[in-house]
């Protein structure tokens, strides 16, 4: 019945889209309200294509005899009362489902789990909630514990899957809290902080849809690899209007795909590099010592050092970006320049329009623009940060701000590839220089002429057409020129995210931050211009932080912007990583962080983690022959093979991606990602290649949910004793 109700809202909902589309004509408004019908129904037309597989997953069984089923959006009985055939998970009726307990059942009498494949129904799982009735035991333990161990045992797929099903009490609480103000959540590996963070967005969109559609919400995770891995997360639970982006792709058009030392990353990420820019930006403002002397129509012209520094000082006191201040600048340059003429030419004799064509021609002559571009230079970001790294006379500007080894660390050669770490800093070029965009407007308004004069050339040859005729609607009766430009320049409706995505000035009414412990002070500057309003949910873990320029305390990173003023939930169960292999990893927590406690797992994988050491030349074969084991363990699950940069390519086994059975990868590249089985290869070159070795450690031995295996050639790292031979 429910997937019947689906189809029919399905084929309704495209009836309406056609005749959205069939309608031409009509006034502005009308035209609007067409476009937004339009990106309604598309809207809804994805949502429902999104929810198809595991629509309905659980009832809820009340003590008054009625019952509720539970799925991933609200379906009505609209021929009948208009009854919820189907209640939407992140609707409050639907809480019990979530934190009902035997102990505070909160009327309900039984839960059902139900598990599907596509539209047939495979499992079953009822949990008695009534006292009378409930089995010894299972009134503390997980909600919905055997769909629970059903679906972290399952195979992987190379994408993450929703927990919809499986929300636990813990998660429920932070996926609903309120929406205003900074929630950091903590919570080690296996814990779900990803899924709780997505599945916040999705609630908060469904229970704040209103304020934050306009200004959409961000989900930034650390590379490409992850958040194609988290790609289908949010649409299979109905929402397909959130931006997914990297730090580095918050900058429109950077391709940040360079790499660079540790060391460089991290004087990068300080912040520190905020007054650095700053200083680099001061530093083209010349005011050169002995003035600069320039020719104007036969004219010798001579600019002192006194008025260069005047007009400085006045495009500096305006307040505005560098690019903005030009205009003000120029104006005074102009000014000084014009009465030289002016005398040249017998100021007594000019009148104040002679005086205006003067500071006409100055201002289109290029001898004195190639005066005005040395002395206060319209910037790119691009071009300030590779004039300052590619010359140490420019980081010599920066001095107060960097010390002479962190400016020798800066320095490179021209033309080097844009790394992840010079996206902040691009980012923060880009508000000291503000855009020059009077070329932009002067270009905009030339093309809206010439629009406006083609449609009309259009609108009159439709006139002309059938001019015998006066009873015959014409085109020119039902919209003028204006309207027709509006017409076409209007363009297909975009989502608030689509928009987003090229506005490096937008920003977001709720921002979400995973693998918040890898962001550096910049990369944090960079989120909170995003979200004025500081409504964010960051999550991580201090202990997995790999980065040199990453953080080790919450405060550290977030104080300069809202003090004090955060809250902090902890997640402390693991759902991911088996005991065996977790008993290994808190070994490595212990040495990392002898206060850390490690999450609880709630499963035994029945195998135990192994390691095996081999001579250097049979590495390749060693980790062949383990591969062809692990896979014939598995099935058809994923296994990764994480090893450090060094080996990774000699390692390779061509193209492959998440969805491949095998994958290759450095540890950084596998955060937040998990696997059936790891294969972990040299881990004493992990800890010596990483600033951060045992963070990167404890990152690799938690990326399983099956199996973990160790490879080495050297001997093995005393803190992985725990391994069997």
């Amino acid at each position: 019945m429910l997937y019947g109700r689906l189809d029919g809202l399905r084929e309704q909902t495209s009836r309406r889209l056609a005749a959205v589309l069939l309608e031409t004509g009509g006034t502005p408004q009308a035209r609007s309200e067409r476009d937004t019908a339009t990106a309604m129904h598309t809207g809804h037309l994805a949502q429902y294509s999104a929810v198809e597989n595991g629509l309905c997953f659980g009832r809820l069984d009340f003590t008054d005899g009625q019952h509720q089923h539970i799925g991933r959006l609200g379906i009505f009985d609209t021929e009948g009362d208009y009854e919820p055939l189907l209640m939407d998970w992140r609707a409050p009726a639907a809480r019990p489902f979530y934190l009902a307990t035997a102990a505070n059942p909160d009327g309900v009498l039984r839960r059902r789990h139900v598990r599907t494949r596509r539209r047939d129904v495979v499992a079953l799982d009822d949990e008695v909630l009534d006292l009378a009735s409930a089995a010894p035991g299972r009134s503390e333990g997980l909600v919905g514990e055997a769909t629970l161990l059903a679906a972290v045992s399952a195979s992987r797929t190379g994408r993450m899957a929703d927990i919809v099903a499986t929300i636990q009490a813990e998660q429920d609480k932070i996926i609903r809290a309120e929406l205003n103000g900074v929630l950091v959540v903590q919570g080690g590996p296996g814990t779900g902080k990803t899924a709780v963070a997505l599945h916040r967005a999705a609630y908060l969109l469904y229970t704040h849809r209103r304020q934050l559609e306009k200004r959409g919400v961000l989900v930034v995770g650390p590379n490409a690899t992850f958040l194609n891995y988290i790609g289908q997360v949010l649409p299979s639970l109905g929402e397909t209007g959130v931006l997914l982006s990297t730090v580095g792709e918050l900058y429109p058009g950077l391709k940040a795909v360079g790499t660079e030392p540790a060391e460089v990353a991290a004087v990068k990420g300080r912040l520190a590099m905020a007054d650095a820019l700053a200083a680099a930006v001061r530093d083209r403002q010349w005011v050169p010592r002995e003035g600069l002397d320039l020719v104007h129509e036969q004219h010798e012209l001579h600019l002192d050092r006194q008025t260069c520094a005047d007009a400085r000082g006045r495009a500096r006191r305006s307040r505005r970006p560098h690019n903005q201040a030009r205009p003000v600048f120029e104006r005074e340059i102009i000014g000084a320049l014009g009465k030289q003429v002016a005398r040249k030419l017998g100021a007594q004799f000019l009148d104040a329009d002679d005086v205006a064509d003067i500071r006409r021609e100055l201002r289109e002559d290029p001898n004195v623009i190639a005066a005005i571009d040395k002395l206060w230079p319209v910037l790119t970001p691009e071009q300030l940060l590779t004039d300052l790294f590619g010359s140490a006379k420019r980081l010599g500007a920066t001095s107060r701000a960097l010390s002479k080894q962190d400016r020798d660390l800066l320095l490179r050669e021209p033309g080097a590839e844009w790394t992840p770490a010079d996206a902040p800093l691009l980012d923060e070029a880009a508000e000291l220089l503000g855009e020059d965009d009077r070329a932009a407007k002067a270009a905009a308004a030339a093309k809206r002429r010439r629009d406006l004069a083609y449609a009309q050339g259009v609108l009159d040859i439709l006139d002309l057409q059938d001019e015998a005729d006066p009873d015959v609607l014409m085109a020119v009766d039902m919209l003028d020129a204006d309207a027709l430009v509006a017409r076409v320049a209007s363009g297909e409706y975009m989502t608030a995210a689509e928009r987003a995505a090229d506005d490096r000035t937008w920003t977001f009414g709720h921002v979400i931050v995973d693998e918040a412990q890898e962001l550096s002070p910049m990369a944090w500057r960079v989120l909170m211009r995003r979200c004025p309003s500081r409504s964010m949910t960051v999550v991580g873990d201090i202990a997995q932080t790999g980065d040199l320029a990453g953080t080790t305390s919450w405060q550290e990173v977030l104080g300069p912007y809202v003090m004090n003023r955060w809250k902090l939930a902890e997640l402390t169960v693991n759902y991911r990583t088996p005991s065996e292999i977790m008993a290994v990893a808190t070994e490595v927590l212990a040495n990392l962080d002898p206060s850390a406690v490690p999450p609880k797992s709630v499963r035994d994988a029945g195998t135990s983690p192994w390691h095996r050491q081999v001579a250097d030349g049979e590495l390749e074969a060693a980790v062949s022959a383990a591969i062809e084991r692990e896979l014939a363990e598995i099935g058809e699950g994923r296994l990764a093979v994480l090893a450090p940069r060094a080996l990774v390519d000699r390692l390779s086994r061509g193209e492959e991606d998440l969805e491949s059975p095998v994958v290759v990868l450095t540890v950084g590249q596998s955060k937040g990602l998990e696997f059936d089985a790891v294969l972990l290869v040299d881990p004493q070159g992990v800890l010596d290649e990483s600033p951060r070795g045992l963070n990167d450690l404890y990152v690799a031995l938690t990326r399983a949910t099956q199996r973990l295996g160790v490879l080495h050639t050297g001997p093995l790292p005393e803190v992985l004793t725990g391994l069997a031979d």
